[in-house]
């Protein structure tokens, strides 16, 4: 079933019919699809494309009269039998049900204590009509969007910013302390604001109850109350049972292979292949979870450039190698693609206050092709490295506190950089705020980067940023990333999927690898000589050996041709913005950009970062 589209006004009085139509055509990449549902007090809408690929009706609406209940969702539902077992579904129905229908069933039984049983991706709004409660709820990684505007007498919904601001008297002024870290060496924190001051989002994990006072359904003038809560909670996760290496294993693949194969509904289906650990194991039991079903195994599709006949440079080989060699084990059809300058200023003219704004440059690539080939499912192995491929950050660090120093000079002496690394951990267990300087000193980067906002705004704005955390050992660290909003990139290549009828999944962000990646013991995350020690031990007869124990991250035949194609596009991104000045150049140090939008100067010294921050934000 493809991605469907929400939204919906609580409040407001009567005459919020013309408002409702303006949120739904603000949604019409979803499809052509409409529908919309209402009562006294609360409109609903939703769009979608009738695709049929899984046999499952497609709606965004679920309605149960006799409970006074309706649900406007965007899901889709993993571990469906499971679910069914428990609200007693009988087998011959549960092909057909939607998953909006689902959780309608899900919410009747359980209501607000629902999405604790929940496993996939959704974000829904269910109304009860007899207690006038909205109950609104988002998966623990925040896959599917929800964006919300509340002012005391309505509450307005949708699954895009740019719906909730087409709503009348919705104000689209910028919120200038998430522009300020936006624009610096400083992460913006997002988990709860957008760019604009009257949108705010429903934060991963996260549920909230909005209540009308007496008389409103009357259509009177009322107000709205809000209470919101976290309904995720992974630092409760207990501890697993200690276990074998091999028990360990066993127990993460068949996780694993459910992941994969719950997300193999509708189709085609396509798979990023980048020879590493994370893609390489999805594309494999893809491929062999489809054969299985009888169906033609993913489209690979890479990042690298297309080599047309000619041999890869030596430095490059062996990053086609790693492709080649899954490739080759599992019979699968590899298309390379990286970026040229008309694909980097399509993605740097994108509107850089909305979702969708850092998306790859090389994936803009990736989704022409796969639309042109009628891919429908897209699996990626992003957002691996804060699950089960966890590279163990963190257990230096606890060894280093707790005395136990001939251990972990034994492990750095089998790391290359390890003592550079080390030194970062002593300092930053000293001064937390020193980490950003810190990792930017070990990665190699110059210590002065050139950031493009306007002095006089850096200097009167109070930017709104992630919080250091102090966070000394492996499972501190990994509810660190979980939490800092970082997963949200989902909604970035989702908003440009949804374009041309593309659905993102991501196996190993499955609520069921996160929570037993939480559950696992540090030594699974490092070894001596190796980091992701469960994902190589465990996936070591499913990939290539080279692929399983490969260590090196460096990828210059990707990196080296992106550099080239931003810097052949920039002269025609200054020439764009001299032609017409932007109304946001008054938050940017135009003059310095300018005299850095010059190709040899960014070949010779490239700040990817900087200059995507200010020409992402900028309007051209």
């Amino acid at each position: 079933m493809p991605m469907s589209a929400i939204c919906g006004i609580l409040g407001g009085g009567p005459d919020t019919a013309p408002a409702l139509d303006a949120l739904l055509n603000a949604l019409d990449d979803y499809g052509p699809e409409r529908r919309v549902w209402t009562d006294d007090a609360v409109r609903f809408g939703g769009r979608y494309a009738t695709t049929g690929d899984d046999g499952a009706s497609a709606s965004a609406f679920a309605v149960d009269p006799e409970a006074g209940l309706v649900v406007a969702a965007d899901a889709r539902l993993d571990d469906r039998d499971a679910l069914c077992d428990a609200l007693r579904v009988p087998p011959p129905l549960r092909a057909g049900l939607a998953d909006a229908e689902l959780l309608l069933r899900a919410f009747v039984r359980w209501r607000e204590a629902c999405p604790a049983r929940l496993v996939g991706d959704y974000a829904f709004a269910a109304w009860d009509g007899r207690s006038g409660a909205l109950f609104c709820a988002r998966d623990p990684v925040g896959a599917r969007p929800f964006y919300y505007m509340l002012d005391g007498e309505r509450f307005v919904f949708a699954s895009t910013v740019q719906a909730v601001l087409a709503a009348p008297g919705v104000s689209a002024a910028l919120d200038e302390a998430v522009v300020a870290a936006k624009l610096s060496s400083m992460r913006p924190d997002m988990r709860r604001r957008t760019f604009h001051r009257a949108v705010r989002r429903l934060p991963a994990g996260h549920a909230l109850v909005v209540k009308l006072e007496a008389g409103l359904n009357a259509g009177r003038a009322g107000r709205v109350r809000m209470r919101m809560a976290r309904h995720w909670r992974p630092e409760e996760i207990p501890a697993a049972r200690p276990a074998s290496d091999d028990a360990f294993a066993e127990q993460f693949l068949d996780l694993y292979g459910r992941a994969v194969r719950d997300r193999l509904r509708g189709g085609p289906v396509g798979a990023h292949l980048s020879g590493g650990l994370d893609s390489s194991s999805v594309a494999v039991l893809a491929a062999r979870e489809l054969r299985r079903q009888g169906r033609p195994p993913p489209v690979a599709f890479s990042w690298l450039p297309a080599l047309n006949g000619v041999q890869p440079k030596p430095e490059h080989a062996r990053e086609y190698a790693l492709v080649d060699a899954v490739c080759a084990q599992e019979e699968l059809h590899v298309y390379h693609g990286a970026p040229g300058s008309q694909e980097v200023v399509d993605v740097l003219r994108c509107d850089g206050t909305l979702p969708g704004a850092d998306f790859p440059f090389a994936e803009e690539v990736t989704l022409h092709r796969a639309a042109a080939m009628g891919v429908r499912v897209l699996l990626s192995g992003a957002g691996g490295d804060d699950c089960v491929s966890f590279n163990g950050r963190g257990h230096w660090q606890r060894l280093l506190l707790t005395g136990r120093w001939r251990k972990l000079a034994a492990e750095c002496r089998t790391q290359d950089g390890a003592w550079r690394l080390l030194v970062v951990y002593v300092l930053g267990l000293l001064h937390p705020a020193l980490h950003p300087t810190l990792n930017r000193w070990r990665r190699g980067w110059g210590m002065r980067r050139r950031w493009f906002i306007d002095p006089r705004f850096a200097r009167r704005a109070k930017p709104l940023v992630v919080p250091m955390a102090r966070t000394i050992g492996v499972r501190r660290t990994q509810l660190r990333l979980l939490q800092d909003g970082r997963l949200g990139f989902q909604e970035e290549w989702n908003a440009h999927g949804v374009k041309r009828g593309i659905e993102y999944r991501f196996p190993l962000l499955d609520r069921r690898l996160l929570e037993f990646a939480l559950s696992l013991p540090p030594e699974q995350f490092r070894r001596p000589g190796h980091s992701r020690w469960l994902m190589r031990h465990a996936l070591r007869h499913v990939l290539p050996p080279e692929v399983c124990w490969n260590r090196s991250k460096d990828d210059p035949a990707r990196t080296e041709p992106l550099i080239d194609a931003i810097a052949e596009a920039l002269p025609a991104v200054r020439r764009r913005i001299l032609d017409r000045v932007p109304s946001r150049a008054p938050y940017i140090d135009m003059p310095s950009l300018l005299e850095h939008l010059d190709a040899d100067r960014f070949r010779t010294a490239p700040q990817l970062a900087p200059l995507g921050a200010a020409l992402r934000f900028l309007d051209f």
